[in-house]
């Protein structure tokens, strides 16, 4: 199986997520989508202060082309791993199918960079069904 794109998943304490997208786009990302989550508290943390620790979380998910992944994580580690305030994990899955996103396009890229990126051909079968008209 091909490929083609991945999905990275960074986790960090809420109000880290822009720091997540600046070192995702010096990667080469364009965008990301962010969900907001809580943590588990150490149970450990909870016994010895005597209260409920629920930190709040961001996390965000980035779809990559494949070939920047390592680039995009190496990123996220320089600029919200673990050792920075934002204290982030991240991960990346395989994504074996994508449609609804646009590729930009070489020619148009080349001649104006600020051109309008074009349509990416579909590569699955549903994707090249027209969809039905409405009435």
């Amino acid at each position: 199986m091909d490929i083609s794109h991945e999905v990275v998943f960074c986790i960090v304490n809420e109000g880290f997520s822009e720091v997540v997208m600046d070192a995702a786009k010096r990667a080469g990302a364009r965008g990301g989508t962010v969900l907001r989550a809580r943590g588990t508290a150490n149970v450990d943390a909870e016994k010895f202060f005597g209260i409920s620790i629920t930190p709040q979380k961001e996390i965000v998910m980035i779809l990559v082309p494949a070939e920047i992944r390592n680039d995009v994580l190496h990123n996220l580690y320089s600029m919200c791993g673990l050792d920075t305030p934002g204290h982030g994990i991240a991960f990346a899955l395989p994504v074996d199918q994508v449609i609804g996103i646009k590729q930009p396009d070489p020619a148009a890229t080349a001649a104006s960079p600020d051109a309008a990126p074009a349509a990416s051909p579909a590569s699955s079968p549903a994707a090249e069904q027209e969809a039905p008209e409405k009435e």
